[in-house]
């Protein structure tokens, strides 16, 4: 997904959002540092997984953040569902995993701050 929030993030500049791209490799060790930095710099955080959002990244950085730095957090992933096979594009695409979803879902956490 960074590919996809690094679009979204050049998007946003466009409409004169200035967002932050964070790279988290692993959800365990999750790293806290950069994300209550991250959360205590912008005031707002949008999680991206290709993945259920379930026992995911967005958890653990909501859990983390409700804990140490409360946040507005929006997690952008797949609801509790099955999965769908496909083509990787069709499969963004159909969970709403592109670069204009993530760009609402900014605007919309955004507006919680």
């Amino acid at each position: 997904m960074t590919a996809q929030a690094l679009a979204a993030a050049e998007q946003l500049k466009k409409e004169g959002i200035s967002a932050r791209v964070v790279h988290i490799g692993t959800i365990k060790p999750l790293d806290q540092e950069i994300v209550i930095k991250a959360a205590r710099e912008t005031g707002a955080i949008v999680t991206a997984e290709e993945h259920s959002i379930i026992g995911g990244l967005g958890g653990a950085v909501a859990e983390l953040l409700a804990e140490t730095c409360p946040t507005p957090v929006k997690r952008v992933g797949i609801n509790d569902r099955f999965g769908t096979s496909g083509k990787a594009e069709e499969l963004l695409k159909y969970f709403g995993l592109m670069p204009e979803d993530l760009v609402e879902a900014a605007k919309e956490v955004l507006a919680r701050k």
